[in-house]
């Protein structure tokens, strides 16, 4: 669902890593494999941004063989919410209200470096109607 695929490109000895379909995401690594790891912190990075401004997140497009990056299974579960908030037109503040939450803890259920506790990422799902599916592939 939010896995992005990126452009590997060889950069003066090192791989430099961009995303098409999130440009505020860039890093690099010595190596692909060092490139591809530091490329989910840059995508989580860059996706706070949108959460951040209140903006649709970005669609990742096809990969068509280029390798893809996600945010961790947690930050995936986060992301979803928010884009099924902002697909709804919810603000933050009815969300905190259909929960009985205060704002500070809608803020860090968003906020993609803080561990939220997944029973509390449920429940804003359920608040607006959805469910979370976890499966290991």
């Amino acid at each position: 669902m939010f896995d992005y695929p990126v452009i590997l490109t060889p950069d003066d000895g090192t791989v430099l890593v961009t995303f098409p379909d999130v440009p505020e995401a860039i890093t690099f690594g010595v190596n692909e494999d060092e490139a591809l790891l530091y490329a989910v912190e840059a995508l989580e990075s860059a996706l706070l941004f949108y959460i951040n401004d209140r903006a649709p997140l970005p669609v990742p497009s096809e990969a068509n063989g280029r390798p893809t990056v996600r945010p961790s299974a947690l930050e995936c579960a986060k992301l979803g919410v928010y884009q099924a908030m902002t697909e709804q037109g919810i603000k933050k503040s009815e969300l905190a209200r259909r929960l009985g939450w205060h704002m500070p803890q809608v803020d860090r259920l968003f906020d993609l470096s803080h561990a939220s506790r997944f029973d509390q990422i449920e429940a804003a799902a359920r608040a607006l109607g959805r469910h979370i599916e976890v499966r290991v592939a």
